[in-house]
């Protein structure tokens, strides 16, 4: 147990590490601390408080007192004399077992259930076919789904879902989402607005864009008036008497910031604003376009910012599929040596990859069908996936290929039979856990609650239906049991023997 939980957290580790939607050295490193810290203290609390408790109610149980109540539970005759409540409630489900009984959770109804009908049937041969064919359709969605992913850089995803404001992006992307939003274009050092070469290049960079800026405005009032400003002094000596008073260009004023140095003025930083047209995937042109724009603000001669304030959730997001992927890569490679050394056996662990990396692709193709984008939840989310898919898995694989039966089936259904009824438990609770998460009124969470859904629901799939069939398939194979039990067997057969000694009232058995 401790094995496969060391592996499941060292593939948490370094997904998240991977996988994390920071993009900042230092986010990085804080969100690196805060998860190692969480697991030390999550093994510390296993190993002591939780170990404690589960030895506390063995012996509960052992000694048949009340897991609550802590009292002794009364006979059978002693309850059938009271009410039905107080049965309920005092009542430890094993009553007609007996007090020495090893083992009185056989009787339980999950693993009564488990034990005499589902296990009978997920194997039967011709349960079999259907379960290839449901797996089939499950991968097939789950690929359909994986090439349609897009990530998340919606700022309707980081709203409340009653905001006045996702009604406005609605109407926004529905109406108007041929436009890219409007970039702040910002020179932020004096520049010789009047030299030719200068006009040049800020009509270059703003080509290919709708441009609302005072100095194509003041261009044109310069060409229609006949005026020659071909110098610093006549340049702002117009913008400021002429250009700036009249009406419909006095909104200009906020965007020039003038300088006065004794008589002369200077302008030491201006903005003007631009729209750039784009096609339906908007979000992957912004992020082209602002990779464009970027580099030249430090290339060019005119120094210059771009910015909106959708830049910020742009750039969180326009790396939350690329990076994850390229260092995640290392961490699976890196995982992959490790857990061939940690687990019990090499075949086992070759299943338990296979089963995380199903699951995981199958949550992935399913929440992308299910409208979910790949943004900063949804990647977490992915992240846990990977731990909650081993935490589940490992035990029934491990337990199958351990396991001495004679057949595969056999040995399918002791592990179903150890471990079905605490992963069916589980990953109910689970389950059932996140139903409060529907009553949220964020699109964070209600992306929360599908991922989580569809991690348990795969994990759930797994482990009762694809696994308990396709393991009775595929390796281990379980003939080398079979063999040795044989060879044993024959040898204990050849050195039994009789003896009979000649008192024929004294016979001994060697």
């Amino acid at each position: 147990m401790v094995t496969y939980t060391m592996t499941s957290s060292l593939y948490f580790i370094t997904f998240g590490m991977g996988a994390s939607p920071f993009t900042n050295i230092e986010a990085v490193k804080i969100f690196c601390q805060n998860m190692c810290v969480s697991i030390l203290l999550n093994y510390f609390y296993i190993f002591s408080f939780f170990g404690s408790c589960l030895v506390f109610a063995g012996q509960l149980e052992q000694n048949r007192y009340h897991s609550i109540f802590c009292c002794k539970i009364p006979s059978a005759e002693y309850l059938d004399r009271k009410p039905v409540w107080f049965q309920t409630v005092m009542s430890d489900g094993h009553q007609q077992t007996s007090h020495h009984e090893t083992n009185p959770y056989q009787h339980h109804f999950i693993q009564h259930f488990l034990r005499e009908h589902y296990n009978e049937w997920i194997t039967n041969i011709y349960v079999k076919p259907f379960v290839v064919i449901l797996y089939l359709i499950y991968a097939s969605f789950s690929f359909m789904g994986c090439l349609q992913i897009s990530d998340g850089a919606s700022i309707i995803n980081l709203l409340a879902s009653d905001s006045p404001s996702v009604s406005y992006a609605m109407v926004q992307q529905k109406y108007f989402s041929n436009y890219s939003p409007v970039i702040g274009f910002y020179v932020y050092e004096p520049l010789e607005y009047w030299n030719s070469s200068v006009q040049e290049d800020l009509q270059r960079l703003c080509s290919g864009f709708t441009a609302v800026s005072w100095v194509e405005q003041y261009y044109q009032f310069l060409k229609v008036s006949n005026i020659s400003a071909n110098n610093k002094t006549d340049f702002i000596s117009v913008l400021q008497s002429s250009f700036l008073k009249k009406p419909e260009f006095q909104h200009f004023r906020n965007d020039i910031i003038f300088s006065k140095a004794g008589d002369e003025n200077n302008i030491i930083a201006s903005r003007l604003y631009l729209v750039a047209r784009t096609s339906r995937d908007k979000q992957k042109e912004v992020i082209e376009i602002l990779d464009k724009l970027r580099p030249l603000s430090l290339s060019k001669s005119i120094r210059f910012i771009v910015f909106n304030p959708s830049f910020v959730f742009t750039d969180h997001y326009s790396l939350s599929v690329t990076v994850p992927v390229l260092i995640a890569g290392f961490g699976v490679l890196l995982i992959l040596i490790l857990t061939f050394i940690l687990v019990i056996h090499p075949l086992g662990n070759f299943w338990l990859i296979l089963s995380v990396t199903s699951i995981e692709l199958g949550v992935l193709g399913l929440m992308t069908l299910w409208n979910v984008d790949l943004d900063c939840i949804s990647i977490l989310c992915l992240i846990y996936t990977l731990n909650f898919a081993i935490d589940h898995c490992a035990p029934l694989l491990y337990t199958f290929v351990l396991a001495t039966e004679h057949t595969r089936t056999q040995c399918i259904k002791r592990s179903l039979q150890e471990h079905g009824t605490a992963i069916l438990q589980n990953i109910t609770s689970f389950l059932i856990g996140l139903v409060p998460l529907l009553f949220v009124p964020s699109n964070l969470t209600f992306t929360l609650f599908k991922c989580l859904l569809l991690t348990g629901g795969c994990t759930l799939l797994h482990c009762f239906v694809v696994l308990p069939v396709f393991l009775t398939f595929f390796p281990p194979s379980k003939k080398h049991h079979k063999k040795k039990k044989r060879a044993k067997r024959k040898e204990r057969e050849e050195i039994e023997c009789i003896e009979i000694q000649e008192n024929p009232d004294h016979v001994t058995t060697v």
